[in-house]
């Protein structure tokens, strides 16, 4: 909203206030002031001259050579561009040593040979916008009105010497809308009177009920609907100071009727309508909704069909005007137009909207009904808009008006305590400081017994619970005002829980191992859903999907950071490395809401270290991602407690995917992307894992224990075992280590040979074994023992039998 600080004196005292000064108490008192725009700033040395002769320039076929009287003691000769200069008229003359915006310096010169003294201007190059000047000086001078004064600051004459206070309202404050409602809070703020427009209208003896009726079949979107007849217009340009205040607002000027419908708009809020009324082609008004596939030609020359739902204005057959958004061509104000059909009315502010938004019209009438209008405005701003016709226009306002009015508002009534205020506020307010507040902005308030009961005007219809009464008290008395307090209680430091504690160092971790952290949809499609979930239940489809790839909560997060590497795999970034930690949604029987499950997911494609002057490559394979995840377990301390089983899961490789156990129970899995599932996304070796994080966090780590530096040595022995290809290593690792014992503290495989050397269907592993004593130095007879009861061990349970 753009506030002239002239136009709001009209209204308001504002002595001893100034626009920098009023914008700041504004501001402290709620509503957002975004600046003050001097419209002359930087403008001088231009007035009002009179175009004494016009003459073509003898060298230039495009010129003008002017002799104009500036008020000065002698005319000044000015050579002149624009097409529609001509003798007789008053125009703005920037004189020699004027300074126009961009520090743009009027100097004599001399043009084709010809002198010129100044420079007559357009509006543009006064520094109004061409999108707001009138039409007809859109290209070329402005043409002051005859009785302009020559010589008189030109500036002053447009209202350029002024300043516009630009309003960023939130939507709840649409009383603000209007200079009317910026009036009532700038006087409740600065606790002054409110001076209303003049709106006392001489009618004739006619009726305008005799020249139209007036119908509404849609109640519901339109309870009140004015219409006032104009008689006798004379359409011609609105009155300087009307145009000035309407291009300073943001609105083109086009003719006096038209303007004052703008006019009143921005006074009162109240959007209004001129219809020709001799064009209307009937003396019925009726308000209806559209029927399906109807068409009308609004005033933009755009042909626009209607849909069932939209409110129209017709002359009884056929619409004239859509509803609160924009008229209709075949009935608009134009030059020979002489009786006017005036109205006023309240819609519904989501018909409004709806239609708007259809078409694609957003105008400033339609965003006031979108907000809402003051219902006890609508006949006030009709009256008022007649009574400038009359004025300005030359128009007999015919007796009365014609009304359709099935609205029933009652003004809200809201109660609250100066208790309930002095807590919420922290402050010990008194009841007549309350009621001070209440009387500024112009609210009924009874008081009884520190019970205030206030009756809301209908033009604050923002104010409809206790709290935005206690919100009027705060900010009018001051949030300046309000003294800086502790909170009373108990203070308690905060910290993380320890399950947040341990995912910031899962997070910290798999960040310092130079993987970067994704944040994925949580949506996905049919398709995708169940690809790679850890736990296979029925998905959630939403009730409501924007589109079929994002239609169902994902049960794993693999799939979608799969296409993040895809994305990056295709704009050249081959070597990634991504985590994400998330939920994923577990239907539950019987269970309206899906069960959250936080898990953990990795992918890595490409290099992991890439050192080229060295000559050293190394890519991606299982065992890195494999250690990342230890060196995760080994951060949480739970090293120990986790294992990898060999599995076979659907999308993965069958021979490099694991399955991760937490003391016996799976939790995840890690491996490679199938290779047919790389050549369908066209990725190369991609390595991927997710676990269940919350299974993770939440397991029972031994406490921290410390172990002295060993004093005694240690033996190591080195077996080749030949086994069945069948079995995996994880298998003798185990049965090994149990039979160890507590001599054996280390079991390392360190080579696996298949060939030729070896009977069909079988392989050779190798295992390193570290013995060792805490207490004593072994000997080679505790070793040999203990070691022969491994090989025992591995030939019972498994078959193995030392490679010879």
């Amino acid at each position: 909203m753009f506030v002239s600080y002239k136009w709001l004196q009209d209204y308001v005292d504002l002595s001893g206030v100034t626009p920098t000064e009023l914008a700041e108490k504004i501001t402290k008192s709620g509503i957002e002031v975004e600046g003050v725009e001097v419209l002359n700033e930087g403008i001088s040395g231009v007035v009002v001259g009179y175009v004494m002769e016009r003459e073509q320039h003898p060298n230039a076929d495009k010129l003008s050579k002017c002799l104009v009287d500036i008020g000065a003691e002698a005319p000044v000769q000015i050579i002149c561009g624009a097409k529609n200069v001509a003798q007789g008229q008053k125009v703005a003359v920037a004189t020699v040593g004027a300074i126009l915006p961009g520090d743009f310096k009027i100097k004599k010169a001399k043009l084709r040979g010809e002198e010129s003294n100044g420079m007559i201007c357009s509006l543009q190059e006064l520094g109004i916008e061409g999108k707001l000047a009138p039409k007809e000086y859109a290209e070329g001078i402005f043409v002051f009105p005859a009785d302009t004064e020559v010589g008189s600051d030109a500036m002053a004459q447009l209202n350029r010497d002024d300043q516009v206070l630009k309003l960023s309202l939130t939507p709840n404050r649409s009383d603000a809308l209007s200079m009317l409602g910026v009036a009532y809070e700038v006087a409740a703020i600065l606790g002054r009177e409110v001076k209303l427009p003049e709106a006392k209208v001489t009618e004739a003896t006619e009726k305008a009920s005799n020249y139209i009726s007036i119908s509404v079949d849609a109640k519901e979107e339109n309870p009140l609907y004015v219409g006032k007849v104009i008689k006798n217009v004379k359409i011609a340009p609105a009155p300087l100071w009307m145009q000035t205040r309407l291009m300073a607002a943001g609105i083109r000027p086009h003719n006096n009727v038209v303007d004052i419908t703008n006019y009143i708009l921005l006074e009162y809020g109240q959007p209004l309508h001129a219809f020709d009324y001799d064009r209307l082609g009937s003396k019925e008004i009726l308000i209806r909704l559209a029927h399906e596939g109807e068409v009308v030609e609004t005033l933009d020359d755009v042909k626009r069909t209607l849909s069932s739902d939209e409110l129209v204005i017709t002359n009884g057959q056929i619409p004239v005007a859509l509803a609160g958004v924009m008229g209709g061509a075949n009935s608009e104000v134009s030059l020979d137009t002489t009786t006017v059909l005036l109205e006023s009315a309240y819609f519904k502010g989501g018909s409004i909207r709806k239609t708007s938004k259809t078409h694609g019209l957003r105008s400033e009438a339609s965003a006031r009904f979108e907000k809402g209008v003051d219902p006890n405005r609508v006949r006030a701003a009709a009256e008022r808009a007649a009574y400038l016709m009359e004025l300005y226009a030359g128009g007999e306002v015919l007796e009365g008006s014609v009304v359709a009015d099935s609205l029933e508002i009652q003004p809200a009534v809201v109660s609250t305590t100066l208790e309930k205020i002095n807590n919420v506020i922290g402050m010990n307010l008194d009841i007549e400081t309350v009621e001070a507040i209440f009387a500024r902005l112009k609210f009924d308030v009874e008081t009884d017994n520190e019970v205030f009961k206030v009756t809301v005007p209908s033009r604050r219809g923002d104010i409809t619970i206790e709290e935005d009464l206690i919100e009027e008290v705060a900010r009018l008395y001051g949030y300046d005002n309000i003294p800086s307090t502790l909170p009373i209680g108990e203070a308690t430091p905060g910290r993380l829980t320890d399950y947040q504690l341990k995912r910031r160092i899962a997070r910290n971790y798999l960040e310092s191992t130079g993987l970067y952290q994704a944040v994925t949809y949580s949506l996905t499609s049919e398709d995708k859903v169940s690809q790679y979930a850890l736990d296979k239940r029925e998905p959630i489809r939403l009730a409501m999907p924007m589109s079929e790839e994002r239609s169902l909560l994902r049960l794993s997060i693999v799939p979608q950071l799969l296409e993040v590497v895809k994305y990056n795999a295709a704009r050249q970034h081959d070597s990634t490395g991504v985590y994400e930690t998330g939920a994923v949604f577990l239907a539950e029987s019987g269970q309206e809401l899906p069960q959250e499950q936080e898990h953990l997911a990795v992918a890595l494609t490409g290099l992991w270290h890439s050192h080229l002057w060295q000559g050293e490559k190394k890519p991606v394979d299982f065992y890195v991602l494999k250690g990342i995840l230890e060196g995760l377990f080994a951060k949480l301390g739970l090293q120990e407690k986790v294992e990898y089983r060999k599995a076979s899961i659907e999308g993965m490789h069958p021979g490099r995917t694991a399955e991760v156990l937490l003391e016996g129970k799976s939790i995840g899995f890690v491996g490679q992307i199938h290779p047919q599932v790389q050549k369908e996304k066209d990725l190369k070796d991609t390595y991927v894992s997710e676990i269940n994080l919350r299974e993770a966090l939440q397991a029972a780590t031994e406490p921290l224990k410390y172990q002295s530096i060993p004093r005694y040595p240690s033996i190591t022995r080195d077996i080749a075992l030949v086994v069945d290809k069948a079995v995996s290593s994880f298998e003798l690792k185990s049965v090994i280590q149990i039979a160890g014992g507590a001599l054996l503290k280390e079991v390392q495989v360190f080579d696996l040979y298949e060939g030729d050397r070896l009977e069909a269907g079988t392989k050779s592993i190798a295992f390193s074994l570290k013995y060792f004593d805490p207490e004593r130095t072994l000997t080679d007879e505790d070793v040999t023992k203990t070691h022969q009861q491994v090989l025992n061990a591995l030939e019972q349970k498994t078959g193995a039998v030392l490679r010879g």
